[in-house]
């Protein structure tokens, strides 16, 4: 009955690499297909976890390898954005595109407590401690696929959409991010509180 989440977890997994290639191969079409493999991985987040609710197939397997799937598509797709510029400013007087720090903190957020949060699962699954995903960090999943598959759309929307102006659309594309990353502190303050009273002060073994 564990079968089909953690095939779906593992399909999530290894369309990671194929979103990648595409995403830099040139064209609209490849551009398009890139961002239908991205939201096909982010669907099956939600579906390899109601067919664990709904078949009662949880496994620890499933457990300990989902929350890497998404972290891993996440991560890799914020790079890429980062790497084609998308959080550059774009100056039409000049035609150049320069760095913009304020653009790149919310995805330096969400990559950020993504990277603390696997290492207090770590920490946790060494005492047998699991503290379940709430409900607000489904929606914070949810939407910082949301912002992610907007921003991949982004240079084809003057293109396809020529009633919506480029900014207008990036700017819908930040302000989801930006709220992806409100959400994603929330809830890793709510994960860290909860970890830390696992946590014994004192002197503990030599580890990393």
């Amino acid at each position: 009955m564990t079968g089909l989440p953690n095939a779906l977890t593992i399909l999530r997994i290894v369309l990671v690499p194929v979103y990648a290639i595409l995403f830099v191969l040139p064209g609209d079409l490849a551009r398009i297909t890139a961002f239908l493999v991205f939201a096909t991985a982010s669907i099956s987040d939600w579906l390899d976890g109601f067919a664990a609710r709904k078949l009662k197939a949880g496994s620890d397997f499933g457990r300990m390898l989902d929350p890497i799937a998404d972290k891993v598509l996440i991560a890799v797709a914020l790079m890429l954005l980062v790497a084609e510029g998308t959080f550059a400013r774009f100056d039409p007087d000049t035609g150049n595109s320069t760095f913009s720090l304020l653009r790149l903190v919310p995805a330096l957020i969400i990559l950020a407590r993504e990277i603390l949060v696997s290492g207090l699962r770590e920490f946790l699954a060494k005492t047998r401690v699991s503290v379940p995903v709430t409900a607000v960090a489904k929606v914070k999943t949810a939407v910082q696929m949301i912002a992610i598959g907007t921003m991949i759309l982004t240079p084809l929307a003057t293109k396809y959409f020529p009633g919506i102006p480029g900014k207008s659309y990036l700017a819908v594309a930040y302000f989801l991010l930006w709220g992806a990353a409100a959400l994603t502190v929330y809830t890793g303050v709510i994960y860290f509180r909860n970890g830390m009273a696992y946590i014994k002060p004192g002197p503990s073994p030599a580890g990393d």
